[in-house]
């Protein structure tokens, strides 16, 4: 196993660097440079960018440098934890992005806790209950979390909570807690503005999972192991719980991987939707902006932790399953 692993951080490494390549270059492509959006959003506000200037500020930031030598600027500094700067915000990117993405991780974590809390219990009763009255419930709004896009029910949300229930939403605090010392009830004025996001997040998801786990254990259910397991006269709880959940949850750990960068782009738009301090709305502005670095370093942290999540979940099989071995 620390053999596979080891393997699997170096191809990460070499993943990494190509995935920075096409990042970068991909960011490049638009016209212009941030000095170029810079002077149209004061040509809009009816200001005039002296050119000579703009061209000086183009040399301080090495914006006239060919594309590979700022590729390399940008990328040697990895290694010391520099991953540029932030033309707009004119601070270094790696206190942005620590500012915003460690709660865009909380959410996007908070959010896969529900969903596997909330998805397996109703996938077992789904499979156990197969026709019912409630299997046919559970499906319907299965499907509808599926169809649903995360911004649109965080708009709705908005909407219901501001002219419906006419109480606070959007952002983490209500605005008297806003500035107000921590307590109890600054405490719980988050949670509340946390659970829904959590909620409306994890929704497409849990639906998915849902349909997944259903799937499975009805399939495992009609194993030959799982009959001989009744024959034998085990209780129909521990034939489920000990037998068929053990082998359907493995594909909900393989699929894991793929839910965490996911979840953290569905975290960026809704961040932008509800005016969390996630990474989207700072992200929303390089991209208008052309804050190269900003933007690239933000792209390279999710395609890391999609690879992350990968080898997670690789690890979590094996260790759930011993039929499985990565020698």
């Amino acid at each position: 196993m620390l053999a596979y692993i080891a393997r699997r951080l170096i191809g990460m490494v070499v993943t990494l660097i190509v995935v920075s390549m096409i990042v970068f270059v991909i960011i490049q492509l638009p016209p212009g440079d941030f000095m170029t959006s810079l002077m149209a959003q004061m040509a809009e506000g009816g200001a005039t960018a002296d050119e000579e200037a703009m061209q000086a500020l183009r040399i301080q930031y090495g914006l006239d440098k060919p594309i590979y030598v700022q590729y390399w600027k940008w990328i040697s500094g990895f290694v010391r934890g520099d991953f540029g700067y932030s033309f707009e915000w004119k601070r270094p990117v790696s206190e942005l992005i620590g500012d915003r993405l460690g709660f865009t991780v909380l959410l996007s974590g908070l959010s896969m806790i529900f969903m596997w809390m909330v998805a397996i219990p109703i996938g077992i009763y789904s499979a156990t209950h197969q026709y019912s009255i409630g299997d046919h419930l559970l499906t319907f709004l299965g499907f509808l979390g599926l169809s649903l896009p995360d911004f649109l029910l965080g708009l709705v949300y908005l909407f219901v909570g501001a002219f419906v229930l006419d109480v606070s939403v959007g952002g983490l605090f209500s605005p008297e807690f806003e500035d107000a010392p921590w307590s109890l009830a600054k405490v719980w004025d988050l949670v509340n503005h946390l659970i829904w996001p959590v909620i409306i997040l994890s929704a497409g998801g849990t639906a998915e999972l849902i349909r997944i786990m259903r799937g499975n254990l009805l399939e495992v259910l009609g194993q030959q192991y799982v009959m001989t397991a009744r024959a034998k006269g085990l209780k129909e709880r521990i034939v489920i719980n000990k037998y068929a959940v053990r082998m359907a949850i493995n594909p909900l750990i393989s699929i894991m991987g793929l839910r965490l960068p996911r979840l953290i782009n569905g975290a960026t738009i809704l961040g932008i939707v509800l005016s969390l301090p996630t990474i989207g709305p700072i992200f929303l502005r390089a991209l208008i902006t052309q804050d190269m670095y900003l933007a690239g370093s933000f792209l390279l942290f999710v395609s890391l932790m999609l690879m992350v999540g990968n080898l997670l979940a690789d690890i979590a099989l094996a260790w759930a399953d011993p039929r499985i071995r990565y020698e």
